[in-house]
């Protein structure tokens, strides 16, 4: 057993950086004995909030704070953060809260495969087959063929990566679909993305309302268009589409400006939990997201026949 005093690291790799991480620790119960006859330890997992004196003290999840002798500790690790609520949705879930950006979307189940089509929009997330996990029925593949050859008239897949789907499509002959990279969806709280977003100056953008969605218009002084986006609110979720701003008027913080007028938009709604999607080798738009405080939930990929 490491043993040490002070501020020093003990043998575990423990001391006084791990302040303010979150923490499990193995430790000896003086006193008790364990089911081989030697001394009983234990392990706990909580966020050290002190380390001196000869003593760890860990808070964890639920309850008081433990304070253990820094003799008693065997081994410990630094942990990585548990994730959010909203983390933790699964992928199918986070996908479903997307529908509700396309007005005229039209889904179908295949099992727990969902067939999407829509009538005005271009945008593959409305013009495929969301099979994230199995479908649960034996027809599945011939069912999706069936369907977008009756609409579409081009089968899309949207397949987790290297997943049983990702094989089933590949081994019917199917590719990616473009040379698009895997597509990244991104979640973040609404309120640190508002905050990141205060000093965006939204007095040109137009935001025009119809029911659950939102469009907006991003104008100049003449009235010309630059730029918009658009926004659709569900279940405390607000979702973000489209948002674009014309090359020559970039650089300029305008995206910015469309982003923040949507998000207010969407927390007047009620929503808490912002989500958008962009592809993942566009590294300028995700530097700017990750600065407002989006992070990657899950990627995902498409596949169509060759």
């Amino acid at each position: 057993m490491g043993q040490h005093v002070g501020q020093h690291v003990g043998a575990h790799g423990l001391g006084p950086h791990i302040v303010g991480q979150r923490i499990v620790v193995r430790r000896v119960l003086p006193g008790e004995t364990g089911p081989s006859g030697g001394p009983r330890q234990t392990d706990l997992l909580g966020v050290c909030t002190a380390w001196g004196d000869g003593v760890c003290v860990v808070q964890p999840a639920a309850g008081p704070p433990v304070t253990i002798a820094l003799a008693e500790i065997v081994s410990g690790k630094p942990v990585p953060p548990r994730p959010s609520v909203r983390q933790r949705v699964p992928a199918r879930e986070a996908q479903e809260r997307g529908f509700a950006l396309f007005a005229d979307l039209e889904t179908h189940p295949v099992g727990d495969w969902v067939l999407r089509r829509s009538p005005a929009a271009t945008a593959r997330r409305a013009n495929s087959v969301l099979a994230f996990g199995p479908s649960g029925v034996p027809d599945d593949y011939a069912q999706v063929v069936e369907f977008y050859a009756a609409s579409t008239g081009r089968p899309i897949a949207a397949v987790l990566p290297d997943s049983a789907e990702d094989d089933l499509f590949r081994g019917h002959g199917w590719a990616l679909e473009s040379h698009d990279a895997d597509t990244v969806f991104q979640l973040a709280a609404v309120s640190q993305a508002m905050r990141s977003l205060r000093h965006a100056d939204v007095a040109g953008v137009q935001v025009d309302v119809d029911g659950h969605q939102a469009t907006a218009r991003l104008l100049l002084d003449t009235g010309e268009q630059v730029g918009g986006g658009v926004a659709a609110y569900d279940r405390d979720w607000v979702g973000f589409r489209s948002l674009e701003v014309a090359p020559e008027h970039r650089r300029r913080g305008l995206a910015l400006a469309v982003m923040a007028a949507l998000l207010d938009w969407g927390a007047e709604q009620g929503a808490t939990t912002a989500y958008l999607q962009v592809l993942g080798d566009n590294e300028p738009a995700l530097a700017l997201y990750e600065r407002l405080g989006f992070r990657e939930h899950h990627r995902y990929r498409y596949l169509a026949p060759t």
